[in-house]
């Protein structure tokens, strides 16, 4: 049955064109929005995903990593209790507003990080050259998209806060979520920002543990007594997750790509669904032949949902293709898109469950088929 589907699939392909395009489409569109909703949203943590920390410990109950404060409980203290802990960090996040030359004030987010070689704060983005630039004394680095949006250049002196610092270079995909990040040392996010650390504290200590494998066990440990002691421990993907999570529910993101997928799934299932059973009244004629030869009725069921499968799985490759064109572009234009095999995999079922469903919905015009029509 599934080689008769098939041969007449591709004899009658124009009648199958509309059904294909509408898969692919559906597919396409579910995945690309999935992909680019946690792509601008995993903006938000690539601080603790682009770090080298195994914890990152911060004020009890923080959602987000730009939602913390200033510790003022004994976090540092507990945590060198330890026995696993074998570093601790302090990073800062502060905020303030950016003087342009001709658009006013800017918003800005001011992250401080340890400035040495081997800094755990953004291990994985910061070069040496860029840390022993930010040793230096109100030097700041930026990210290469925002130069324009802040009007200023690498070289150039710049006003933060009433203050000044020196732009010493630019990092690359360290893009901020509703703002711009700027990144400086600890000693210059305190000039910067004197609230992001007063008296000393910090917003965070970031932890590298002698096994990172034992991360869980020992944020458990310190979490027994942080909620009172002033203080929350939490692995790096548990936090970069949190943040993540929060910003999709803040933002009614997450509603708006369910709604998205839904009408997509629904617009796809109408145009296949009556595609198929149009396709299906075209022919009539071959159905009742093959009724007159012998044929049963579950037989042409059989070849109707074949024909839903061939046609699912030929909308699954265009979109597949059509999605890695612009994967590809939206690279080319740094336009963040997160695809992780588990998405594919449900965008696929969604996608066939949707031929599926509208080749059953076809079954209906197989029971018209009559040998009697042979005979007019």
């Amino acid at each position: 049955m599934r080689s008769m589907a098939l041969k007449s699939l591709i004899h009658e392909w124009r009648r199958f064109a509309p059904a294909m395009v509408a898969v692919a489409f559906s597919g396409l569109l579910v995945l690309l929005q999935a992909g680019v909703i946690l792509g601008i949203f995993s903006l938000s943590s690539q601080y603790v995903t682009r770090s080298g920390a195994d914890l990152w410990i911060g004020y009890p109950g923080v959602q987000s990593l730009d939602l913390g404060r200033p510790l003022t409980g004994p976090a540092e203290v507990y945590a060198w209790m330890n026995p696993h802990v074998r570093r601790l960090e302090p990073f800062l996040w502060g905020s303030g507003e950016w003087r342009t030359r001709s658009q006013g004030m800017v918003n800005v987010y001011i992250v401080g990080v340890d400035p040495r070689p081997d800094g755990l704060a953004l291990s994985e983005a910061l070069t040496p050259a860029q840390r022993a630039a930010l040793a230096e004394p109100d030097s700041a680095l930026v990210d290469d998209a925002d130069l324009h949006k802040l009007q200023t250049a690498v070289g150039e002196t710049a006003e933060i806060n009433g203050r000044y610092l020196r732009v010493v270079g630019v990092t690359h995909g360290l893009r901020a979520l509703g703002g711009v990040n700027v990144i400086a040392s600890l000693a210059t996010t305190r000039r910067l920002d004197p609230a992001a650390g007063p008296q000393g504290r910090v917003a965070y200590f970031l932890a590298r543990l002698d096994d990172p494998r034992a991360a869980d066990r020992v944020a458990a440990a310190l979490n027994a007594d942080g909620a009172s002691r002033g203080f929350e421990a939490l692995t790096a993907p548990a936090f970069a997750r949190r943040t993540t999570l929060y910003w999709l529910a803040e933002s009614g993101a997450g509603v708006a790509f369910v709604f998205g997928s839904v009408v997509a799934i629904l617009v796809a299932g109408v145009i296949t669904s009556q595609t198929l059973s149009a396709a299906v009244a075209g022919s009539m004629r071959e159905y009742a032949a093959l009724r007159a030869l012998g044929f049963s009725m579950r037989a042409l069921r059989r070849i109707v949902v074949a024909q839903s499968a061939w046609v699912g799985g030929a909308g699954l490759a265009v979109g597949g293709l059509l999605t890695a064109l612009l994967v590809l572009a939206a690279a080319a234009g740094a336009i963040p898109i997160v695809l992780t095999p588990v998405m594919v995999a449900i965008a696929a079922a969604l996608v066939m469950l949707t031929a599926l469903g509208s080749g059953a919905l076809a079954l209906r015009r197989v029971a018209q088929a009559d040998p009697a029509v042979l005979l007019l």
